[in-house]
């Protein structure tokens, strides 16, 4: 056979090789990140970094009251269709509301069941809600956001359809619920909306997947991350790069307060840092020395809290 013929054949069958490689490597990403999966827990928090068993003294004793508060199952019905589920903890008064989106893989009722407690202290109605595809809401694609906004604005209409028309709301969310409630910032939301909360939240999934890719992979982003996104497209319906915090903070006009844990490398410091620099708003950031990814509330209860109720004293 023709020396060039054979050289060609093993060009071709490298590159199909390197090409067959990257569509399996692509499809193990988009799997393990965009379908449903087991509920996260304190024992099995995807941020192995994360050592919760330092915060159980803490966080169990309050997850106990909260079970024993009658608490209430609600329901809304997403843009595209989905049955999502709430759980309200009512405080006696209809005159405030906050309103809790929790992270990747967990629940409302996981992230939120020590610091509802705290709200519920300051007069405030809770709803934790689980995001499209975790815990009791519909779904088989996580929205990283880019959907999770969406179903947001349907929230906050929920609650002034419960609370009254005159209800003060604020959005509080940690991790992606922190990116959510970010990019929820620059819809046209109602008066209501007084404040927002945003912990350790990303700028973008393509930002967070592009530094865990490198952090934990060793992976450059590019090509994956392009095959990635658009596997994405194709069965979710939105792409990474369709929703970032940093354009709708750019335009909105509610107070923000940033917070995040110093040394956070699952979602790093820096995008808060971003989204602070970004936000055009009456804006506060507040970085917790020695928090790791979601551990700020634990870490510094009392610097948290304050700069929460400092919030609370301003927009209410």
């Amino acid at each position: 056979m023709n020396p060039i013929i054979i050289t060609l054949l093993i060009v071709l069958g490298v590159v199909l090789s390197c090409c067959i490689g990257l569509y399996f490597t692509a499809r193990y990403f988009f799997r393990f990140t965009i379908l449903r999966k087991p509920t996260a827990t304190l024992d099995n928090n995807i941020n192995a970094n994360t050592k919760w068993e330092q915060h159980l003294e803490f966080i169990r004793p309050r997850k106990d009251w909260l079970a024993k508060q009658p608490l209430e199952d609600v329901y809304i019905t997403s843009f595209d269709g989905l049955k999502l589920h709430g759980t309200v903890l009512k405080c006696g008064s209809n005159k405030n509301c906050v309103i809790c989106f929790h992270g990747y893989t967990s629940r409302g009722l996981n992230d939120y069941g020590a610091m509802a407690k705290f709200y519920y202290e300051q007069n405030f109605n809770v709803i934790m809600i689980d995001a499209r595809k975790h815990g009791d809401s519909e779904g088989k694609y996580t929205g990283f956001g880019v959907l999770d906004r969406q179903d947001a604005v349907k929230w906050v209409d929920f609650a002034i359809q419960k609370f009254g028309e005159d209800v003060n709301i604020f959005l509080h969310g940690d991790s992606m619920g922190g990116a959510t409630v970010l990019m929820t910032s620059g819809l046209d939301l109602p008066s209501n909306v007084k404040a927002i909360v945003a912990d350790c939240a990303f700028t973008s999934a393509y930002d967070v997947f592009s530094h865990i890719l490198k952090r934990d992979y060793h992976i450059p982003k590019f090509p994956i991350m392009n095959i990635t996104e658009r596997m994405t497209k194709k069965k979710a319906g939105y792409g990474y790069r369709d929703a970032s915090t940093l354009n709708e903070v750019a335009k909105t006009n509610i107070p923000i307060l940033f917070i995040h844990g110093s040394v956070d490398d699952f979602v790093p410091t820096w995008m808060s840092e971003k989204n602070y620099q970004a936000c055009n708003s009456e804006k506060e950031l507040l970085i917790i020395k020695g928090a790791d990814h979601a551990e700020s509330y634990y870490t510094d209860t009392a610097l948290y809290e304050n700069a929460v109720k400092n919030m609370i004293k301003k927009y209410t």
